[in-house]
């Protein structure tokens, strides 16, 4: 429970500690409360502890139930937290001695007025910019981890959201009782009053009252003469030396835990109540946790801790050493075995810490529409108007004025003067395309209801501009303001520019990529990345090691970086020394992570708690974002050269990586190895069997969880890992794993030495081995396929349009030979196959492939095979396109069916009945029969529309599905590229 809970209370070890509040040293043995939070340092959680006078007005827990340890201190000290949470939840403690708390002390402590003094804080109302010099009013929080961290935290909003939200906020006095109104002008404070005015008590809600555990008189005397009797042995014990203190304990067959203090506690809790005896379940050492009873300490396996709890263990009765009953008086007592009686209390729902951007699900408030939401402006030249007076107008708005020119600028604000000047600054507005619309613009803008990118094209007074909905398509789809995140999440991957050098990657937070390489011994290179991810404690550890050497000079380096995955959590360390130190030291090291020798690496064993080696394929590491440039001329005509940017467009690649969550720092793009991602398959086959169990033991699922995450490094932030527990879930996790595989082969690709005398895309298109021409809109076939797409749209799927942009005939190179064997086969269907645009660089340079045996058979219908639709829409669905990247890429392949063996349900195919060649999914609605499109080659085209269809029997599929279990089956035909025109 300490792990979760966010305060903890206990004696003082020492008089080390100072108070977080007073800085003043807490003395041994007296009584300390911290709260518990995130550490910058390293993955896990830090103590910041308090006097109990301090603790109260700096933290404001909610329950008995939120402080961990709480039953391990002395009853009266239990009583006098218990009082103080009730008394900090009428209002903050006073500061200073005495009972008096002076004039405005109460709730209204919590709140504050005053005039914004920049534009960065955000309205927790309507999750707007509060702009500089409005009035703001703040309620303390004390609930998230930030604010507990430092005490409390101001929240702002707008007066009329405050207002609105005042009930909700506890806030039911008059405004002018606020702490800084006087700081307010004259006007305001009227305003202020007559926006709050105080609620009477016949309006005002009950106020809500700290939840208390029900008393039981019985049981609280019980409770309190049961704590008297334990904290008498445990004081008898403190006389004891800690040799002492653990003889008692291995002489009654328990665990010595860390620390005499804990010692001392398990010591007289089997005193008092006898010996535990061992974990059912593990024959782990059980340990009392305040407010749930006794639980396991032990491993259910080596990824996963056990989680057997008991309020009523089975017990022994407890020996005292002879020889210390003759010395220490005190322990001159038989043992008894009885039941320790246990207050089971619930955290509140304060105690699941709050991360910044977990607190709110969307604005509470709905504030008038701010038209130029997030979009940014450059003035250039005169203006009518103060430009400051211009800048606060378009930052009411929700826009903002910046002083650089960039690619997605909204608009360029100046007059008809600067663009006849045509000044370099001018001159570089033109080479951006970025439309100059006239001052007056912004006036419009105040009272304007249609989209602003029509206010933007009306009020555009250059002769240039390109497509505003392209350039802002990101910043309208972006929701409002950023909300306020964890001070520890990263805004964006910071990967940085790594060396590429004999012995692989050096780290670049080293410091020395630039004249340092990795140290290699024979076949050995020193350096290795290890991880952990670990549901129970929420950890998501990575721990990097190097040993370096200089490139000229015999100097060593060891260096090691270990942190939280996808946060700024963590640290670095970099030691000049002796070779043979470094070794020393660096196998010291592996050691103590892993639990696992250096030498025997390659026999790893993954030991409990401890570190796990990923592998990761240090290939060369240049800037992607200019692998396509070039002044080379292309032969490649100019849709298959868009072709070539859009299947090797590293952003998006990226994007899919984000999407799935996965860590872009710790597993950059092309970097895992295969060998990695099919061990990930291996845990997701697992995981599905034990899903598919009516009731999946837990620890089984966190084990193969915790597996999984720690093979393909995941980026939570600072929440916990989740456990994968359903079908669902799994499913996603062997899509992404697919897309990974796709995408290594076409980062791999883009990385391969090519012919420097080429432009890049055409070297690129050689790699893929496919011929790929544009078909001409006037031909036949591409009528057939336009009446396909338009044709067989299902209706279900009507919240987007598709539009053709270009048809390619492809012809991969091999594949009419290998499908030679299957030409002759009868029923020949010309099919549809939709996938990701990141897929396809994989797709066309080795052809549509069956899921790994590793894959679980989750998300296969009919078995691992090749799914076909002749519902265009069906297929285009797995395109995985929105309204920001509405391209996708569709293929039509010529699939030799043959005997279909028909089927009205899933059923998985591991092998076809005899005689038949593929498998027929029969959906309720297929495209009308007798209207065929025969090819040339007797290839069937059926781009009917859509009729409900004859069936024997009732099916649970709405649309056909087609399925070969031989690739040789398949022959690519046609590639469509589709722009999906989303219903907004």
């Amino acid at each position: 429970m300490t792990d979760t809970l966010p305060y903890l209370v206990e004696y003082a070890k020492s008089s080390r500690a100072s108070c977080k509040n007073c800085n003043s040293s807490i003395m041994k043995d007296s009584l300390r409360i911290a709260t518990v939070v995130q550490s910058s340092m390293y993955d896990g959680m830090v103590t910041r502890w308090y006097h109990p006078d301090c603790f109260f007005q700096k933290q404001r827990p909610s329950s008995t139930a939120d402080i961990a340890q709480f039953d391990n201190i002395r009853w009266e000290d239990q009583q006098d937290i218990k009082k103080r949470i009730e008394e900090a939840a009428k209002g903050p403690a006073p500061k200073g001695k005495g009972k008096k708390r002076g004039k405005g002390a109460g709730a209204s402590q919590d709140f504050s007025i005053e005039y914004a003094k920049s534009s960065r804080a955000m309205c927790r109302g309507c999750e707007e910019k509060i702009i500089k010099g409005e009035i703001r009013v703040s309620k303390k929080d004390f609930e998230s981890e930030e604010a507990r961290r430092y005490g409390g935290i101001d929240r702002w909003y707008h007066l009329e959201c405050f207002a609105k939200l005042r009930t909700e906020l506890a806030f039911f006095e008059q405004g002018d009782s606020i702490n800084g109104i006087k700081t307010l002008s004259k006007e305001d404070q009227v305003l202020v009053k007559k926006t709050l005015p105080k609620i009477e008590s016949s309006d005002a809600p009950a106020v809500k009252k700290v939840k208390n555990e029900p008393e039981d008189l019985e049981e609280e005397n019980k409770l309190q003469e049961q704590n008297k009797k334990m904290f008498e042995i445990r004081d008898a014990l403190s006389s004891l030396n800690k040799k002492d203190l653990i003889t008692i304990l291995e002489a009654n067959e328990q665990q010595v835990p860390e620390g005499v203090s804990a010692i001392l506690d398990h010591a007289a809790d089997i005193l008092t109540f006898g010996a535990l005896k061992p974990c059912p379940k593990c024959s782990g050492q059980l340990k009392y946790v305040s407010g749930l009873g006794y639980k396991c300490t032990g491993d259910a396996t080596e990824w996963a801790k056990c989680e057997y709890v008991t309020q009523d263990p089975k017990r022994k009765k407890c020996v005292i050493p002879k020889e210390l009953k003759d010395t220490s008086p005190a322990l001159a007592f038989k043992p008894k075995v009885s039941q320790r009686l246990i207050k089971v209390t619930a955290p509140s729902t304060s105690s699941a810490v709050k991360k910044e951007d977990e607190v709110d699900t969307g604005p509470k408030i709905q504030g008038k529409p701010k038209p130029l939401k997030n979009m940014q402006f450059v003035i250039i030249g005169h203006t009518e108007k103060d430009k400051e007076t211009l800048k606060k107008e378009i930052s009411l708005l929700g826009g903002s004025v910046i002083t650089k020119l960039h690619t997605n600028l909204a608009a360029v604000i100046s007059n008809p003067k600067e663009i006849e000047k045509m000044n370099k600054r001018m001159e570089e507005v033109k080479s951006l395309d970025i439309q100059v619309v006239s001052e007056d613009f912004v006036e419009e803008a105040k009272d304007y209801t249609d989209p602003p990118i029509t206010l933007i094209k009306k009020k555009t007074i250059s002769d240039w501009g390109g497509d505003v909905s392209a350039r802002l398509a990101d910043v309208i789809t972006k929701s409002g303001t950023s909300k306020s995140k964890s001070k520890f999440e990263k805004s964006s991957s910071g990967k940085m520019k790594v060396q590429i050098k004999a012995g692989g990657t050096v780290d670049p937070e080293s410091g020395l990529e630039d004249c340092a390489h990795v140290y290699q011994k024979g076949k050995d290179k020193y350096t290795v990345t290890l991880g952990l991810t670990d549901i129970q404690t929420k950890r998501n550890s990575y721990y990097k090691l190097q040993i370096l050497k200089h490139d000229k000079m015999e100097k060593y380096w060891l260096f090691r970086s270990w942190g939280r995955i996808g946060t700024t959590i963590g640290g670095t360390k970099l030691e000049e020394m002796l070779l043979e130190d470094c070794i020393e030291k660096f196998e010291e090291l592996y050691e103590e992570k892993t639990g696992n020798e250096w030498q025997n690496r390659n026999h790893f064993v993954k030991v409990p708690h401890k570190m796990y080696p990923i592998e990761i394929d240090h290939g060369d590491d240049e800037d992607t974002s200019k692998l396509l440039e070039s002044d080379i001329k292309s032969n490649l005509e100019k849709p298959v050269q868009d072709l070539m940017r859009l299947i090797f467009n590293v952003e998006n690649m990226k994007k899919v990586m984000l999407e799935f969550e996965i860590d872009m720092d710790k597993m950059p793009l092309g970097k895992i190895t295969k060998k990695q991602i099919q061990k990930a398959y291996s845990v997701l086959t697992e995981l599905q069997e034990f899903v598919k169990k009516a009731t999946p033991e837990r620890t089984v699922l966190i084990d193969a969880s915790n597996r999984f995450y720690t093979l393909i490094p995941h980026n939570f932030g600072v929440s916990g890992p989740k456990i994968l527990e359903t079908i669902e879930e799994i499913q996603i996790k062997c899509e992404m794993l697919e897309a990974l595989l796709e995408m290594e082969i076409a980062y791999n690709l883009l990385h391969c030495k090519t012919d420097e005398t080429k432009n890049p895309l055409d070297a690129h298109y050689e790699q893929l081995k496919t011929k790929i021409e544009v078909l001409n809109k006037s031909t036949k076939e591409y009528e057939a396929i336009k009446q396909y797409v338009k044709n067989t749209h299902a209706s279900t799927h009507s919240f987007y349009e598709l539009e053709i942009e270009d048809v390619f005939v492809i012809k991969r190179q091999g594949e009419d030979q290998r499908f030679k064997p299957f030409k002759k086969l009868h029923n020949r269907k010309l099919l549809w196959h939709g996938s990701r645009t990141t897929n396809f660089a994989g797709i066309l340079s080795q052809g549509l492939r069956i899921a790994p045996p590793e894959a679980p058979v989750t998300g296969y219908m009919f078995g691992k095979g090749i799914y076909f639709a002749d519902m265009v829409s069906k297929s285009a669905n797995y395109c995985c396109t929105n309204t920001e990247h509405p391209t996708g890429l569709l293929m039509l392949c010529e699939v030799a069916l043959g005997n279909m063996y028909e089927r009205y349900e899933a059923d998985y195919i591991e092998k076809l009945p005899k005689n038949y060649h593929s498998t027929f999914g029969r959906g309720q609605t297929q495209p009308d029969p007798n209207v065929v499109y025969k090819m040339e080659d007797d290839v069937e085209v059926p781009y009917g529309p859509p009729v409900p269809a004859k069936l024997k029997k009732k099916s649970s599929l709405l649309y056909d599905e087609f399925i070969v279990y031989d690739v040789a089956q398949v022959r690519s035909r046609y590639l469509v590229k589709m722009n999906f025109k989303y219903k907004v």
